[in-house]
Parts: C-alpha cells; structure tokens; sequence
C-alpha cells in the first residue's frame, strides 16, 4: 500500500532529516519562515502540530511560550521530536489521515500541519477533524506543495484529478523514493470552505535570503515561480 511505503520512506530517512532540519533551504528559509509568519501571537496557547516530523516547529513554538502537542505517523520521527524537546511538549504516533481520537473536542487553539496533507488522498476527514478539536475561532496553518508547481513537476496530463505519484529525493544521504498525492487548486481550497473554515490569508511564499547563499539555483527558481503555499484558515 502507498501508505506503508510512505511511512517506510520516512523511517529510512528520519535520522538524516533531523539533522539537515536546522539548514536544509527549503525546509529553513523557505517553509518555516513564510509558515511561522501565518501564526498568531503562540504563548500561552494549546498547539497541535500535526505531522510534527522530527519537532523543529514544537521546538519553536516551545520556545514562545506555547504548550504543544505533536504526532507524526513515523515512530522514529516521535523519538527524534521527544529528544529535541527534552521532556518538553507532548508527542506520539498518529496517522494524519484517520480520526483524531486522541483528542478532545475544542482543546487546542492552533493547529499547525506543514508539508504534509500531500501525503492524505482526500483531505475530507483530516479537515474534519482540524476543525473538531479547534476552539471556536482557532486558527489552522498549513503549508503545501503549491498544485501548479506540482502539475508541471510530475508532468501530470489531468490537472483536475487527485492522483498519486512518486519522486526520488537525494539529499537524504542516498536515493529514497517518495509516494505522495498531487491535487488540483480546488482540492486544496474546498476541503477548507467546505468543512468549518475561512480562508484568511493565502500566500505563495519567496525564499528568504539566507536561501540565495546554500542553494542560488532553487533561490533563482522560487523567485519566479512558487513551489509551495502556505494557508491561514479560520474556525468558523
């Protein structure tokens, strides 16, 4: 199933993630940055970081003063989030993509998932369920791989279909190959207006300059063209 070969994808390069997460470009000056800037004011707040990988986020949002909580359907990826936080935050192993039955009704005013609902077919139910355990008025934050992008990179021929493909990535130590789901712009807007949220803010994000200095090629090409978007999305 595509499912155990995208968490499989993940546990062979767990290790090697966490350490490139501080400095990797597209992760640090380019996702993280733009991401952050989408957040309200965090202390004192309950924060759910789904898809929380190896806890760079938690660490940030920890750092502000806000209780986290974290999973990630990747057992090695909770390990490396529970080490970098130190005893700090909440973090276990969870599939994005089912219930959210380890969590209450209304119990977190934030929810943060990052570069990862392109590894969910239908968002249906994950929204749902982003919505469910938001306070009334709580704020989602997602970023995505921006669907253009994704169309002329995959080279796909039916833009308006959710369809699955797969990549090689290398800068993980060796060649890994990544399944995930491309999906059209309307699939990534309506499961939001379609299941309790607003759209408050869209962006499609530029690099930030620390991102010209390790990698000037992507920097040149992000500059001119998106590769991901990054949403605020309001409870309503």
């Amino acid at each position: 199933m595509i499912k155990e070969k995208i968490i499989s994808a993940y546990e062979e390069m767990a290790e090697k993630y966490n350490e490139l997460i501080e400095r990797k470009p597209h992760n640090a000056y380019y996702d993280r940055p733009n991401t952050l800037d989408l957040l309200p004011e965090v202390a004192g707040k309950t924060v759910l970081d789904a898809a929380c990988g190896p806890g760079k986020y938690a660490e940030i949002l920890l750092s502000r003063g806000a209780d986290v909580t974290g999973f990630d359907i990747s057992p090695t990826m909770i390990q490396l989030a529970q080490q970098r936080n130190q005893g700090r935050g909440t973090f276990l192993v969870h599939d994005l993509s089912m219930p959210f039955d380890p969590f209450e009704n209304e119990s977190f005013d934030i929810v943060l998932c990052a570069l990862a609902l392109h590894y969910v077919e239908d968002w249906t139910l994950t929204i749902q369920e982003f919505c469910r355990v938001l306070k009334p008025k709580g704020t989602l934050v997602i970023s995505i791989e921006h669907p253009f992008s994704e169309y002329n990179y995959f080279k796909s021929t039916r833009y308006f279909e959710v369809e699955h493909v797969k990549c090689t990535w290398n800068g993980f130590g060796k060649p890994i190959e990544v399944n995930s789901y491309r999906r059209p712009l309307s699939e990534c807007l309506l499961p939001l207006t379609d299941n309790g949220f607003y759209i408050d803010r869209l962006i499609e994000p530029k690099p930030t300059a620390e991102f010209e200095r390790l990698d000037p090629k992507h920097f040149k090409e992000l500059n001119n063209f998106p590769g991901f978007m990054c949403i605020r999305a309001v409870k309503r």
